[in-house]
């Protein structure tokens, strides 16, 4: 076989090859009205806070002009485990899915990891987005991942803490020791509390399983309990509400959700504006929008929730003002 014949063969395999990575997948440019996207959405483990994100996120990719037989959302839950959460991101890849949700931390996390530079991955309500490794920066994330921060509004959660129990001096706060956003939040809560006159102390939780027994040592040594936007908190709040009931001991979390569970109030930021902010950059990344060059969008606006019912439990007399608050533009469990 001559030269000439193997390069003109060497040049057929080299056009071949180019030509399967091209139609194997559409590109944003070579997509057609007619082409549906998948979407895939991963979401950590099933609690109120996080469905509400999961909701929000659909309508908004609906807003986008994203619902009906227009995409194909594969959604998955990975209730906690994590091999669950890396099968899943698998998944997706192997689907070659367009683009893909990650709600909470671990979850996007996987999924970043899985896509490796290669497929948008937005994320839904991350805490600390930039810390957690997933971005450069949150006005230049700088690869293949942005999406909504849901950050805590800690000056204001301290504020409510205040207005519920003014005679509080030992402020306890629980978080998960695998849950980077609310060790992240805990511990900035835990500079704030200090600063402010309270005596500090931080109880850890590995899984759910530990809550009872944490719960139980935490009610007997503090005044006043701040759970923070964390997932495995979240997920055993009514477990920490019957040990701290018990007790007496009022509990101020860090989101609505979590009140409706048995928390006394909060300025809550909305989950679902949350996935909806995620769910509209999603939609516009799939319309070509550069991940790398769009900044995370942190929302940080919130409403006042309380529980009546719960006050009245504890015996706690609620400021007219923070009931009036909540009533106007808020929350109010009865």
């Amino acid at each position: 076989m001559n030269k000439r014949l193997l390069s003109t063969i060497a040049i057929i395999i080299a056009f071949l090859a180019v030509a399967f990575v091209i139609t194997s997948k559409p590109t944003q440019q070579s997509r057609t009205k007619t082409y549906v996207p998948t979407v895939g959405i991963l979401q950590l483990v099933t609690h109120p806070a996080l469905d509400e994100i999961h909701r929000g996120v659909v309508a908004g990719l609906k807003s986008q002009g994203y619902s009906g037989n227009k995409i194909k959302i594969d959604y998955q839950n990975a209730q906690a485990d994590q091999s669950n959460l890396k099968t899943m991101s698998q998944k997706f890849a192997n689907e070659n899915a367009d683009l893909a949700v990650g709600i909470a931390t671990p979850a996007a996390l996987s999924l970043a990891k899985t896509a490796d530079g290669s497929s948008p991955v937005i994320l839904a309500g991350i805490t600390d987005p930039a810390g957690s490794g997933l971005v450069k920066s949150t006005k230049r994330p700088g690869n293949n991942v942005t999406g909504t921060s849901g950050d805590s509004p800690l000056q204001q959660h301290l504020s409510v803490i205040k207005r519920v129990d003014p005679q509080a001096k030992k402020l306890g706060i629980i978080y998960t020791t695998s849950d980077h956003g609310g060790e992240y939040n805990a511990k900035n809560m835990e500079k704030i509390a200090k600063k402010a006159g309270y005596d500090v102390k931080l109880y850890t939780i590995s899984t759910t399983n530990d809550m009872q027994q944490v719960a139980e040592t935490m009610a007997n040594a503090v005044d006043v309990v701040y759970a923070p936007q964390d997932n495995g908190v979240a997920s055993a709040m009514k477990t920490l509400i019957n040990i701290t009931n018990k007790e007496k001991i009022p509990v101020i979390p860090a989101v609505n959700t979590m009140v409706k569970d048995g928390g006394i109030a909060t300025i809550s930021v909305s989950q679902y504006n949350i996935g909806y902010q995620a769910g509209v950059m999603a939609g516009r990344v799939l319309k070509g929008k550069d991940t790398a060059n769009y900044p995370v969008k942190t929302i940080t606006n919130g409403d006042m929730t309380v529980n009546l019912k719960q006050a009245k439990l504890l015996g706690i007399k609620l400021p007219t003002s923070m009931v009036t608050e909540a009533e106007n533009k808020g929350e109010v469990f009865k």
